[in-house]
């Protein structure tokens, strides 16, 4: 018997839901509303897509993993994508100190323009046989609380359709409608959370100056617990010989969209590295502002009924602060529960869509914990106070930094689970706690931790002396 899916939303957890159900259904229909890019550009209604995005290596291996026959990793990389090493290839002031930067080369993180992640993406899903683009937009859902069978859509020409299908994917991002859908079928109470820092993102393209093509990506990162509004500064070279640099501020302390003042922030921050770096680099874009920033979860997993048929991944599912780098790597690994699901229990099984969505709630419950024990210390936070296992839990996280800046074990530890790659039980094992006690092992470092010839560089870049 033939089988169908409907996926809603073209995005990286649309095309990656879309590539899992390839492997287990004839026909996967996505539908987009959007017309999107043909090539490696910023995609409509991707409010975030001009900003620094990073894949970490969970969700570079779960898209491998998804896209059988496709290396991602060698089209981005042919395409013009850099590689770093976690551990060992970004300078990093975080909030204990400067990270030291450690022979091993491990956690290697890739960093592009959104535009380019998305597009490869997207062109290896479209090349699988089965799976179909079609532009619509979404109004409905078809069938009962019991069961969902389709969707009812607007179509380009101003007309309705409906679509049956036998599971569809809610996949379309922070709009997402489907706690008003499921409600029209009398399915509430569905739990909420938001914590929210008033983060701004300002963002804007630089091109690379002569001799510099080999600096490491750089940041300097928000330090939530100084009683101050956070802000931060990312710099990462991206395809093209660019630089593509995001300034972040939270409530109280937010970027300027004025590009005259956009340095000037860089400069002003704990440490002036991304300042100095690109005060005489050649602006290649405006500044762009992203205020969408809040970290926003809908407790789907915990719902008191749960149709059959159903399923929501991604942005539809959770949304993080952009400044942790969490978000396609989610969208993966959900992507990557619909398929282990799939091939385990199969698509007509009882209780299918609901064993999904509690699949992929563990990394999202992961990634959730992560940025909002760090957002819920901000000034004017909105959102639930800190209580005290949190403030016990952020006493131990914030010593573990510490010791992390001056120890490959330990800092190679908080990578495994801030990458998503090991749960966050990993830091509580018995080496890793008296580590953690017995505190920093080498002194503090007074400055980036650069190579003499990386110096070099800086020095010859820097216009602000």
């Amino acid at each position: 018997m033939s089988r169908s899916a409907i996926v809603i939303g073209g995005s990286m957890a649309g095309m990656l839901a879309a590539a899992a159900l390839s492997q287990s259904v004839d026909k996967v229909t996505v539908l987009e509303r959007d017309t999107l890019p043909g090539g490696p550009e910023p995609r409509k209604g991707l409010p975030q897509g001009h900003h620094a995005h990073i894949l970490l290596p969970s969700g570079r291996d779960a898209i491998e993993r998804l896209i059988p026959g496709v290396n991602i990793r060698e089209r981005l990389r042919a395409a013009g994508a850099n590689e770093a090493s976690l551990t060992s290839g970004i300078v990093t002031l975080g909030p204990e100190g400067w990270y030291r930067r450690w022979r091993h080369n491990s956690h290697l993180l890739t960093t592009c323009s959104r535009g380019l992640l998305d597009w490869a993406v997207r062109e290896a899903v479209l090349g699988i046989d089965g799976v179909t683009l079609r532009t619509g937009n979404v109004v409905a859902l078809r069938g009962s609380a019991q069961r969902i069978t389709g969707v009812r859509l607007d179509t380009p020409d101003g007309q309705e359709a409906e679509l049956s299908a036998d599971v569809v994917i809610d996949a379309s991002g922070r709009g997402s409608r489907a706690v008003h859908w499921l409600g029209q079928l009398g399915i509430t109470h569905i739990p909420e959370s938001i914590v929210d820092s008033g983060l701004v993102y300002a963002s804007r393209l630089y091109q690379v100056p002569e001799g510099a093509e080999k600096f490491p990506p750089s940041q300097v990162t928000a330090n939530p617990f100084s009683g101050e509004p956070g802000q931060s500064a990312l710099l990462l070279p991206i395809e093209g010989n660019r630089w593509l640099v995001s300034l972040g501020g939270t409530r109280g302390g937010e970027p300027p969209a004025d590009p005259g003042d956009f340095i000037r922030f860089a400069l002003g921050l704990r440490h002036p590295i991304v300042g100095q770096l690109i005060s005489g680099a050649r602006p290649l874009s405006d500044v762009v502002l992203n205020r969408s920033t809040r970290n926003g979860r809908k407790y789907f997993e915990k719902a008191p009924t749960w149709p059959e048929g159903f399923v929501v991944l991604g942005d539809a599912n959770a949304t993080y602060n952009p400044v942790y780098g969490q978000g396609m790597s989610v969208a993966a690994l959900g992507a990557q529960a619909l398929r282990q699901e799939l091939q385990q229990t199969g698509l007509t099984t009882a209780g299918f869509a609901r064993r999904v969505q509690q699949a992929a709630a563990k990394p999202v419950e992961a990634a959730w914990a992560m940025s909002t024990s760090q957002d819920r210390w901000f000034p004017g936070v909105v959102g639930n106070p800190p209580t005290i296992a949190d403030r016990l839990l952020t006493r131990y996280t914030r010593r573990m930094t510490r010791v992390a800046t001056s120890s490959y074990r330990v800092s190679n530890a908080m990578c495994y689970v801030t990458t998503l790659q090991e749960d966050a039980i990993r830091l509580v094992r018995p080496s890793l706690l008296l580590a953690t006690l017995a505190g920093p092992v080498l002194p503090a470092l007074s400055g980036p931790p650069l190579t003499g010839d990386e110096g070099a560089i800086l020095h010859s870049v820097d216009r602000t002396a």
